[in-house]
C-alpha cells in the first residue's frame, strides 16, 4: 500500500448534493456523442429527456459516497464508486429505465451488451469508474487527466486497483497513459466496441 498523500489539487473537488444537477448535466453534454451512449439511445429528444435519470442510475452511487468529483467548476465530472457501494437498487432503476426507451426490437442485444460488462467487473475490491467526462466546451484542456489522477491518488493511498469500461475507443490511449490495461473486448451484431480496462493496485 503507498504511503504517498493525495496530491493537491484545488481545482478538483467533490461535489455537494446541491450540486448533483450541475454535475449530471455535465455528464449529458459530454456524453451527447459517445458511440455506445447513442446505440442505447439514438434519438436526439429521448437523449436529452432521459440522459440525467440515465446517467444517475448507472453511476448515481457516487455521491452517496461522496466520491463524485468535478473540476474548474464542473467543466469535467467523473462518478467514481469505491468498494461497498455498489448497489442493486442502482441496477434495477437503470434496467427500468431501459425498458422505458430502448426500442423493444433492440433490448435483448442492449441487455446482452451490458451483461458483458457486467461480467468483467471485478469481484476483488477495487474503485469502478462508471462515468468520466468533459463539456465539449472545455475538452483539451486535462480536465480529465486531472480527474483521474485525483481519484487514482485515492487509490493508491489505499492499496486498491481500478476498473472502467471504456465506450469511446478514441479514449483508451488517455486510460492508458494512466496505467490502466485492456482486458478484452465486447461487442454486439450491431454495436460500437466497448472496452473494458483495469489498473492493478500500487
Amino acid at each position: 500500500m503507498s504511503d504517498m498523500p493525495v496530491p493537491d489539487m484545488p481545482e478538483v473537488g467533490v461535489v455537494a448534493h446541491a450540486d448533483k444537477a450541475k454535475a449530471l448535466h455535465t455528464i449529458v453534454a459530454a456524453f451527447a456523442a459517445d458511440p455506445l451512449t447513442r446505440w442505447v439511445v439514438p434519438h436526439a429528444d429521448s437523449y436529452l429527456t432521459y440522459g440525467v435519470r440515465i446517467f444517475d442510475a448507472f453511476g448515481g452511487a457516487a455521491f452517496a459516497a461522496g466520491t463524485a468529483y468535478e473540476v474548474s467548476g464542473f467543466a469535467g465530472v467523473a462518478l467514481w464508486v469505491p468498494p461497498g457501494h455498489e448497489g442493486e437498487a442502482a441496477d434495477e432503476a437503470f434496467g427500468q429505465i431501459l425498458v422505458e426507451i430502448v426500442a423493444t426490437e433492440r433490448l435483448d442485444e442492449v441487455t446482452r451488451v451490458l451483461g458483458e460488462m457486467q461480467s468483467y467487473q471485478p469481484v476483488d475490491p477495487c474503485w469502478y469508474l462508471p462515468l468520466i467526462g468533459v463539456d465539449p466546451c472545455h475538452q483539451g484542456q486535462g480536465f480529465g487527466a486531472k480527474l483521474m489522477k485525483y481519484a487514482l491518488a485515492q487509490c493508491d493511498a489505499q492499496g486498491l486497483p481500478a476498473y472502467l469500461e471504456s465506450s469511446n475507443p478514441a479514449n483508451i490511449r488517455l486510460y492508458e497513459r494512466h496505467g490502466f490495461e485492456v482486458m478484452g473486448r465486447i461487442q454486439s451484431a450491431s454495436s460500437p466496441p466497448v472496452h473494458p480496462m483495469y489498473r492493478a493496485a500500487r
